[in-house]
């Protein structure tokens, strides 16, 4: 059966407020949610990805209030919400930590899955020097079948994927602050994902400007053979597209790569 998908590329800018844009992107979640079975956001939304100086001051815990409202939102509209990231504050004191955190939520507004971004951007530099990388894999159940979650630098590291292809995933979700000047990049590694998996990839990116760095937009909805079922454009927009689980297992028998895999 097919699974009504929509993907949020929301629009990042230096002037909009942070709570001004969490309203706004909740307000706009709330919606799309309404007529989707799932709903996905994109990385670090509510700062910006590359707005380094907001993520230690607008970090929350996991129980905090943004993940509560995104609860809220899934339990309404009784839809899956994969939430993006968001910079997560775990413990107190002297023994603060924090993380590039994604989140998923049922349709009974339940926390179904966290993944703390493994692959910290910034060469010793950006969100390295303010985040500690996550040390954990995730693959939930979701309307999509068992989904991994990986999150934007992530997809530049296939082993990655492989161990999340090895953990039961048939779908992958991404969400993304990834830049305007690497689209390329961002348009070859999310289908490559896809064809070496054969598995349905979730890219979700941000859009506008933020931190001085132009985003790429071009969130993407891949195919298990890597066939780009839906594309958006540079700006806010959200993608809409119905996707059939069902593939994956079909094209997985029909073109059998994955049970030819040899480690020397």
């Amino acid at each position: 059966m097919a699974v009504t998908v929509g993907l949020i590329q929301v629009g990042i800018t230096d002037d909009e407020p942070v709570d001004v844009r969490i309203d706004r992107v909740l307000a706009i979640t709330a919606e799309v949610a309404a007529s989707h079975d799932m709903v996905v956001l994109p990385e670090l939304w509510p700062i910006g990805a590359f707005s380094i100086d907001l993520m230690p001051t607008h970090a929350e815990p996991i129980d905090g209030p943004l993940c509560r409202a995104l609860a809220r939102v899934a339990a309404e509209t009784g839809t899956w919400l994969f939430g993006g990231s968001f910079p997560e504050r775990v413990g107190v004191g002297a023994g603060t930590e924090h993380f590039n955190t994604q989140v998923v939520f049922s349709p009974a507004g339940a926390l179904a899955g966290v993944y703390r971004k493994v692959h910290l951007f910034g060469f010793n530099g950006g969100e390295t020097t303010v985040m500690s990388s996550g040390g954990d894999l995730a693959v939930i159940d979701g309307p999509l079948g068992p989904t991994g979650l990986a999150t934007c630098y992530d997809l530049r590291f296939p082993e990655l994927f492989r161990r999340l292809v090895d953990a039961g995933a048939e779908a992958f979700v991404i969400p993304a602050g990834w830049p305007e000047r690497r689209q390329a990049h961002w348009q070859i590694l999310a289908r490559a994902r896809a064809i070496e998996n054969q598995a349905y990839v979730l890219a979700c990116n941000g859009s506008g400007t933020h931190g001085g760095v132009p985003m790429a937009g071009l969130s993407m909805v891949i195919d298990p053979q890597g066939e780009v079922l839906a594309e958006a454009g540079a700006g806010e927009e959200v993608l809409s597209v119905e996707v059939d689980p069902a593939r994956v297992a079909a094209w997985r028998s029909a073109f059998p790569a994955l049970e030819d895999r040899r480690m020397p």
